[in-house]
């Protein structure tokens, strides 16, 4: 897209140098002789940059103008073209505002340095400010929805502690959105614009879990043939996420508490310790001091970690946050998918207000965007709804009996496929989606588990904090 310039000058010959200099350069230029017909301009268009000679006769001066645009679109750059060794006018025109001046007498380059100068700074800005408005919306209060005191009390907590460097732990059930509040503590830091790094303590084995955090020296075991930069380095000047920190080995955790302490590390196989700047959030769903008493979790990292604590409430805690996170929902689905937005109807609503959650807000999102996909009508029903436990219903069996054309066989295959489903995923959720650990506490062996996750189209990323 063209830029367009509104050139300022009551001195036609320079004018009309300026004009055409710039055309050359490809923008769009609007010209004004003097300060009325500039002002008008600006009332009237839009211009993404203003070049103004600050005298300009009788009438308004060139920092009237400037002033002018300033009160009417203050994101439009504005040069002021001064007298040569007038430095005072310059320094007050960059104090109201201006971008850049330029003395008289100037060249042509050194004009059209000027411009692309301004419209790049401001182009700078301005993808600034958007991204700053798409961070706020994905991993601001946006992104947490909450109305009741538990959750105003986790925003004041996230604005209070984000301009700080302190270390946070987030505690909370699966599925509350733990590294929503992590990526909130992150984004609104002065680290923001630097890495954000999640790991997933649980998903990682034991054999790889120090290579994966600290990295490792080339040579440093069988298979490591390069060296490689570990996830707390990846993170170096922004946020090392550490989720279900609860699952980490102990003699991981005691190397994690030397970071802490040291801001060093050393990589797997390596004698150089390196220096880390790095800001850490952890969380976990596990009850950490029943952890400490077992000696499951080391009592000196458990003290490092809840120098602030963040607890987020289950959702049935709080149903009355419900039908703003469905429609939050409902409009991300409708944004991916290019499709109108679906209504849930007021039976629908009261289904999953009564709901218990066990898989709290992230089974809420599953339950929504699965009813927005399949409902046959324009608004979701109480029967498009899938859910499980106490309050669920399935599309083969109601309490009224068996569907009209389903044969025994049909009916008894889709229920014990429901229940496997609801089995398997409930177990996942129990325990962070980690399968080795899921297939032991329900004995299966982890190949066939994997095997009935791909039938069932489980994903166990879903059962992630």
């Amino acid at each position: 897209m063209t830029n367009r310039v509104l050139v300022v000058e009551d001195e036609a010959a320079i004018r009309l140098a300026v004009t055409r200099l710039l055309k050359k350069e490809g923008y769009e230029v609007d010209e004004a002789s003097s300060g009325e017909q500039a002002i008008s301009n600006i009332e009237a268009s839009f211009y993404d940059l203003i070049i103004t000679d600050n005298a300009l006769g009788s009438g308004p001066s060139g920092m009237d103008v400037l002033e002018r645009s300033r009160a009417l679109r203050s994101e439009t750059p504005v040069v002021m073209i001064t007298a040569h060794g007038n430095e005072k006018i310059a320094v007050e025109a960059m104090k109201k505002g201006a971008i850049d001046y330029v003395p008289k007498p100037f060249d042509n380059d050194e004009i059209r340095l000027v411009v692309r100068r301004a419209l790049e700074r401001t182009r700078l800005e301005r993808e600034h400010r958007l991204l700053l408005e798409r961070i706020e919306r994905e991993y601001g209060f946006g992104a947490l929805i909450g109305s009741g005191p538990a959750m105003q009390k986790t925003f004041e907590t996230i604005k209070k502690v984000a301009e700080t460097d302190l270390t946070v732990l987030v505690r909370g059930e699966s599925g509350t959105g733990k590294e929503l509040v992590a990526q909130a503590v992150h984004h609104r830091s002065p680290r923001g614009s630097r890495p954000f790094i999640a790991v997933n303590c649980a998903a990682i084995s034991r054999e790889l879990v120090e290579s994966e955090l600290f990295g490792h020296e080339k040579g440093a075991f069988t298979g490591a043939d390069a060296r490689r930069i570990g996830r707390f380095e990846a993170s170096a000047g922004g946020t090392i996420f550490l989720d279900e920190i609860g699952d980490m080995p102990l003699e991981t955790q005691a190397k994690v508490l030397r970071v802490l302490q040291e801001r060093k590390l050393e990589r797997v196989g390596g004698v150089q310790p390196i220096d880390l700047d790095v800001r850490v959030v952890a969380a976990t769903h596990r009850d950490l001091e029943q952890e400490v008493r077992e000696d499951k979790f080391r009592e000196d990292l458990y003290y490092r970690l809840k120098v602030v604590q963040i607890k987020l409430p289950p959702l049935r805690q709080r149903s009355e946050d419900i039908p703003a996170l469905t429609d939050r929902f409902l409009n991300l689905i409708a944004e991916r998918l290019g499709r109108d937005k679906m209504k849930v109807s007021p039976a629908a609503l009261q289904v999953l207000m009564n709901h218990s959650w066990p898989g709290n807000v992230r089974e809420l999102r599953n339950v929504v965007e699965q009813a927005a996909v399949m409902a046959s009508g324009p608004d979701i029903q109480p029967d498009d709804l899938m859910l499980t436990g106490s309050q669920a219903s399935t599309p083969v069996m109601t309490s009224a009996g068996p569907e009209p054309g389903v044969t025994f066989a049909e009916a008894k295959k889709d229920a014990v496929v429901a229940f496997e489903k609801t089995y398997i995923a409930r177990a996942l959720e129990q325990h962070g989606g980690n399968i080795s650990r899921t297939a032991e506490a329900i004995g299966m062996v982890r190949q066939s588990l994997q095997q009935k996750i791909r039938e069932l189209g489980l994903n166990p990323e879903d059962y992630r904090s």
